[in-house]
């Protein structure tokens, strides 16, 4: 494979990384004392992808409720232009303890042009509490989610009028990041869902050559309907809502 060929690709694929995108966009920690009431409703969303302005392919997001506290969040996406192929799926399984998300399994999947990768990350209550990654490091656990669960709280926080927002979470590679959410508008969208009111938030990252914008629609339980990144003023990748349906 020639240099050029690689970081072609190199430069279409990451893009279609929307699971990472979606989740460093919407981590956001839960703080038991500051929240009142956490109903969770089951639901599916399904989102068009766009890559350089065209449809390249769809993402989805599904909760749904396995026990009286238990739930399971199921992200997948399939997204291919030209040769290019990428095909993701985050699975995590969590419980709600006295209003608080407590993360217990995770699991990544990804497959298409360039390297396939999986990925298991265990989180333990037992003594002082650990976050095991399958072939991996293991980590004292401190509170972190796992690279998704954040957004069971997110709709909680901004409903509340939050708008500088703080997390920890573990990543889809297996590692510990921290970053931040900054509310910085509210915005009418046409979408393939049709049009509706948005709050819009940036990402902050300790660096600045990518910009990652969101927004959720208060109407909707503040569920994402739209998602942006652009790197050293180059879009990246775009999502927008196209179905919502409560289960």
């Amino acid at each position: 494979m020639s240099k050029n060929f690689q970081n072609l690709v190199m430069q279409a694929t990451k893009p279609f990384a929307l699971g990472a995108l979606l989740a460093v966009t919407l981590a956001v920690p839960v703080q038991a004392n500051e929240i009142a009431e956490l109903p969770l409703q089951p639901y599916k969303a399904t989102y068009t992808a766009y890559k350089w302005g065209d449809d390249v392919g769809e993402a989805n997001i599904e909760l749904s409720k396995l026990g009286e506290h238990q739930y399971s969040l199921l992200y997948t996406s399939k997204v291919s232009k030209f040769f290019l192929s990428d095909k993701r799926s985050e699975h995590s399984i969590f419980t709600i303890d006295e209003n608080t998300v407590v993360p217990s399994e995770y699991y990544y999947n990804r497959s298409g042009t360039g390297p396939d990768k999986e990925l298991k990350v265990t989180f333990s209550q037992q003594g002082e509490g650990k976050i095991a990654v399958e072939n991996g490091e293991t980590f004292d656990w401190n509170g972190e989610f796992d690279n998704q669960i954040y957004r069971i709280d997110l709709a909680k926080q901004l409903a509340e009028g939050k708008t500088s927002l703080d997390y920890k979470f573990i990543n889809y590679r297996g590692e510990l990041r921290h970053y931040g959410v900054q509310v910085v508008d509210e915005e009418v969208l046409s979408l393939p869902f049709g049009k509706i009111e948005a709050v819009k938030v940036k990402l902050i990252r300790d660096s600045k050559k990518r910009e990652t914008f969101a927004w959720f629609a208060p109407s909707l339980n503040y569920t994402l309907v739209r998602l942006q990144q652009f790197k050293e003023g180059d879009e990246q990748g775009d999502i927008k809502l196209k179905s919502f349906e409560t289960q």
